[in-house]
């Protein structure tokens, strides 16, 4: 029996056919989405369409489950039509909504213990304060307000009616107006963005049928977030941190217990699987290595290929990489620095490694956040683009407070999607124990003066900006 996980992600669509029993991956396909942080979803539409034909169609699957990017603004008319472009998790205008909407609510620790994530620019709930502040007149048409994974679930299903909208824990948990810790929605908080109510999708358990494909035999399962989807295709489980490498930067850990984190470091989402999953992001991960490589004149193997040639510490040369301002710390009008010029570290080499350090020095900040709030580290799960690169997996190795395990590369979201699919169509207590793929083990001796580096760079950097 044949299941299909979607990976509707910033960058594509990948759809992965799985044998339901062993999870072997049977066939696949993906297609482009446009470039930009705002986009049509009937982009998503048809380049899923174009990703499922490539896979082989999906009349002989039995189940089908959606993973998608977390906290993207879908807004619906009254007759479910889209209003305007969806605002995308890395559009950073509503960054000023942000911090009111922090302060009209209670404050930073308020949100925290009461919702589990304290509002940045990423969240769907300052996307909508910033609609209803920027552009009142679609903000007074929208009748429902849903996420990505959420709209391909209902038009996968042929729905047309509001009320038929569903979602999961794991991307509810990312709207800022779900709450985490006592697992409903917060109606005040969507209010108090969008200035009215609104109909939000109904959330399902992790393993329930939604509904069937329309045209189709198989069902639906609920879908998740694309971190919860990912965690879900490696297998993880307590003691084993996952770090992407991405667009994003993502470092998460699955927990028994949810996280409350004042500061704002800590995402408190939760995960696919009835358990939560504290999560840091930041926004500037893969693309800091092609930005270098833009810089230097060269490909991702040449750019490994040099900052392996030095020395760690890069002589003295820190990167603080925030090239597109950023997520954590909330910095979204920071730029990057670099740090430590000198005539022998002005080299491609040198510079090449202290972009590898400095991206990995981040998200390095970001385990020890997880740490703060109770994670257990015993081993780190490096995935995503960004982990094919030699340097960066012999670097992580230094950087990290555990040995590095780096898995194949795989569409580890689609994956773990359609991993959710079958155990939907099982009807198990828990998902099929799929094996993951060997993998390679990394382990060096750590190199603390390179955080110690990175942290004095971080700071002068960070010293010199406002708040947002």
């Amino acid at each position: 029996m044949l299941v299909a996980g979607v990976d509707s992600s910033t960058q594509s669509c990948k759809v992965q056919v799985h044998d339901a029993e062993t999870g072997e991956l049977v066939r696949q396909g993906r297609a482009v989405h446009p470039v930009g942080t705002e986009v049509d979803p009937e982009h998503w539409w048809s380049a899923l369409g174009r990703a499922v034909d490539e896979a082989g169609g999906l009349d002989d699957v039995a189940a089908v489950s959606v993973g998608g990017q977390q906290h993207g603004m879908v807004c619906l008319d009254d007759d479910g039509r889209v209003v305007r472009p969806a605002l995308l998790w890395n559009d950073t205008r509503s960054a000023d909504a942000a911090v009111a909407l922090t302060e009209e609510f209670g404050g930073a620790a308020t949100w925290a213990a009461e919702v589990g994530v304290v509002p940045v620019a990423s969240f769907t709930v300052t996307k909508l304060r910033w609609l209803a502040e920027h552009e009142p007149d679609l903000a007074a048409r929208t009748a429902a307000v849903c996420l990505p994974h959420d709209w391909l679930t209902w038009r996968l299903a042929g729905h047309t009616s509001l009320s038929e909208l569903v979602t999961d824990r794991s991307d509810a948990s990312g709207t800022g107006y779900w709450s985490v810790p006592h697992g409903s929605y917060r109606h005040d908080l969507l209010r108090g963005a969008l200035g009215r109510d609104a109909v939000v999708p109904r959330v399902a358990g992790p393993r329930d049928v939604v509904g069937t494909v329309a045209g189709a035999a198989a069902v639906l399962g609920p879908g998740c977030g694309d971190n919860a989807g990912a965690a879900l295709g490696l297998g993880a489980g307590p003691g084993d941190v996952v770090v992407s490498i991405g667009t994003s930067g993502v470092v998460s850990a699955v927990s028994e217990v949810p996280a409350a984190d004042a500061t704002g470091a800590v995402a408190g989402f939760a995960d696919a699987t009835g358990r939560f999953l504290p999560l840091v992001a930041t926004i500037n991960a893969g693309q800091v290595l092609s930005a270098t490589c833009r810089l230097l004149g060269v490909d991702f193997e040449e750019l490994s290929r040099l900052a392996l040639t030095v020395p760690p510490g890069a002589g003295g040369l820190t990167l603080v990489p925030y090239l597109q301002g950023e997520r954590t710390p909330d910095r979204p009008t920071a730029t990057g620095s670099l740090h430590g010029l000198t005539l022998e570290t002005m080299e491609p080499a040198h510079l090449a490694r202290a972009a590898v350090e400095g991206l990995l020095c981040g998200l390095a900040d970001g385990l020890d956040a997880l740490v703060g709030q109770g994670s257990e580290v015993g081993r780190v799960l490096l995935v995503g683009g960004g982990a094919a690169s030699a340097a960066v997996r012999t670097v992580a190795a230094t950087v990290f407070p555990a040995p590095v395990h780096c898995p194949p590369a795989a569409e580890y979201v689609a994956r773990g999607a359609a991993r959710q699919a079958a155990w939907s169509l099982s009807g198990a207590e828990q998902p099929p124990a799929w094996v993951l793929p060997e993998t390679v083990v990394h382990a060096a001796d750590p190199e603390p003066a390179v955080r110690t580096r990175y942290g004095v760079a971080r700071d002068a950097t960070l010293e010199r900006l406002p708040v947002a």
